[in-house]
């Protein structure tokens, strides 16, 4: 579970993947031919959650499995069938590509923490917050990190760093255990003062609460220097075991306008990766 560094490659905007290396057209053919078969051959079930009718509110749970391990164990499932959709879709077998898009479509309609998010927007919307209150409980229950966002946004002694994750599909393999994330982050420097990046620090938690740390030097083997009302911006990339996760950390860094300054601390707040995702696009 090691972050893996892409320069400035893809544009998270426009949804595009430019730093896929290229693909077999051959092997990715035998590939899509040997799970459209066994696809095929499956009974596809979206989800196992079902609604309760017995007159409890919306955002009721009673009778379905809400535990962190069910919500990670469905979070597999729908990641699988994603990609088999995708598969299917390449290899022209778009009546198996439809039928797993509507598989998809009725997942997100009945999986408990995609419903909890809606439900809660509505209730803050509509300033139902005593409902809001109860959703938000009962989200933290399933998975402790689910309100925690795909993004972040935090500054340190004027050095703002903003991250924004993404899952990629086309580099994950939820069969077996696989999932890629890349995140793109922009560092802005508001203070008065230029200021270089010495090294990065990352704190990487997957769904089943395991914890790494990295260290290194720079990033994207550069040690940026960031002039006062400038930026720069990367992008890099972290697999993952788990279809959840978090990341957090730190960049050290250093002011070069005086001599024999202290480096600093400039933080990287938690932000969450997620093949859910977290209904935002913005960066």
């Amino acid at each position: 579970m090691q972050s893996l560094n892409l320069k400035l490659l893809t544009d998270f905007s426009a949804g595009t993947r430019r730093f896929v290396p290229g693909r077999s057209c051959g092997r990715e053919r035998r590939q899509c031919l040997n799970l459209r078969n066994s696809i095929r051959n499956r009974l596809i079930v979206a989800c196992s959650v079902e609604r309760d009718g017995g007159g409890e509110g919306p955002g009721s749970s009673s009778g379905s499995d809400q535990s962190p391990s069910s919500f990670l164990s469905r979070s597999q499932t729908y990641a699988m069938l994603k990609q088999r959709m995708e598969v299917a879709a390449q290899s022209e077998d778009y009546e198996e590509a439809a039928r797993l898009r509507d598989s998809l479509k009725s997942f997100e309609e009945v999986e408990p923490v995609l419903r909890l998010r809606r439900l809660l927007k509505e209730a803050v919307a509509d300033e139902r917050f005593e409902d809001a209150t109860r959703y938000r409980d009962e989200l933290k229950e399933i998975v402790p990190d689910s309100l925690l966002k795909c993004s972040s946004d935090a500054t340190t002694l004027g050095i703002r760093v903003k991250v924004r994750s993404v899952y990629i599909e086309g580099r994950s393999q939820p069969s077996k255990g696989q999932y890629f994330f890349a995140y793109r982050i922009r560092i802005t420097n508001t203070s008065d003062r230029p200021v270089q990046l010495l090294r990065r620090h990352w704190i990487i938690t997957d769904a089943n609460g395991k914890t790494e740390n990295f260290w290194g030097v720079g990033v994207i083997g550069e040690q940026p220097v960031i002039l006062p009302r400038t930026g720069f911006e990367y992008s890099s990339a972290c697999p993952l075991c788990t279809p959840n996760g978090r990341m957090e950390g730190d960049f050290e860094m250093k002011h070069i306008d005086k001599v024999d300054s202290l480096s600093f601390n400039v933080a990287i707040a938690p932000f969450s990766l997620s093949i859910l995702g977290d209904g935002s696009d913005a960066f």
